[in-house]
């Protein structure tokens, strides 16, 4: 009589794979649309300055529609939208023809404006309105002004340049230091995603890229300004990402709006250079001048 087949032995419990850490969006969509804008800035950029001034218009046009119509959805605001569109226009045109001082008059007028153009309407909520509309008046036209700024100056295409490739290179350095490394998060309670590690990979990278830019594309400018140049870049456009990451976690969004294919919106997309803007053009007149 054949021997009882032998039992065979337990397997031990497979286990899962891990997951593959994902961007969250569409990196393709992403990167091409990326690319594509990237191609209309630097052609407006080094063909006619005008041309770009216009270009910054429509972003903060569009950039403000986000911003209030996001505002009137979650939260009931209602922001005057003509008088700021029209004001934030106006802020542009005045920073680029008469520098700062345009600029701040611009501002204080369109904030006066808004105060009397809510008052065609009921008094419920004007304070609440109103305060709105002087925080986004600031937030979107007032900080795109410094860029048209740094436009005017003699060199000033090279000086946009250099701020836009500063941005751009400190949040590449964070994204790509914070997949590959991040463990520790940096301000889980306003940006899950964002890691202490991105935040020195944005700062490394910008500071190389920084040096290099201020040595070889900015008149008179020297490596070790590109240095703190860069720190300052990193670190307000992180600043900047994490301030628009409150916003939206108040607003219970993910994204300002739907207009870019992998980014968002407008507003996703100025988030960190808008702040960045103003760090960028007072340095770089404190290191070489106005232009």
């Amino acid at each position: 009589m054949p021997p009882p087949p032998l039992a065979s032995a337990p397997q031990p419990p497979q286990q899962p794979a891990p997951a593959k850490k994902s961007a969250g969006r569409n990196l393709q969509a992403a990167i091409g649309v990326g690319v594509g804008l990237g191609v209309v800035i630097v052609a407006s950029l080094f063909i006619v300055k005008a041309v770009f001034v216009g270009v910054v218009a429509v972003a903060v046009l569009v950039g403000v529609w986000e911003l209030t119509s996001r505002l009137a959805e979650r939260k009931g605001i209602r922001v005057p939208l003509i008088p700021l569109a029209v004001g934030g226009v106006a802020m542009v045109v005045a920073g680029y023809l008469r520098g700062a001082d345009g600029a701040w008059v611009a501002m204080a007028l369109t904030c006066l404006a808004i105060l009397v153009w809510r008052m065609t309407e009921p008094p419920h909520d004007y304070l609440k309105d109103v305060t709105a509309g002087v925080f986004a008046t600031f937030y979107v036209p007032f900080l795109a002004t410094f860029v048209v700024m740094m436009l005017a100056a003699d060199d000033g295409p090279r000086r946009v340049l250099v701020f836009l490739l500063l941005t751009v290179i400190s949040d590449t350095g964070a994204y790509a230091v914070g997949w590959r490394f991040g463990s520790h998060k940096l301000a889980p309670r306003i940006s899950p995603g964002k890691t202490r590690e991105g935040l020195l990979g944005a700062i490394a990278f910008a500071m190389v890229a920084g040096a290099l830019l201020m040595q070889y594309v900015i008149d008179d400018g020297h490596w070790w300004q590109g240095l703190l140049l860069g720190l300052a870049a990193a670190l307000s456009a992180t600043l900047g990402d994490l301030g628009e990451s409150m916003i939206k976690r108040d607003l219970d969004i993910k994204d300002m709006g739907t207009l870019l294919p992998g980014h968002g919106g407008i507003m996703d997309r100025l988030d960190s250079l808008l702040p960045t803007a103003p760090v960028v053009w007072l340095l770089l007149v404190a290191f070489v001048g106005k232009g």
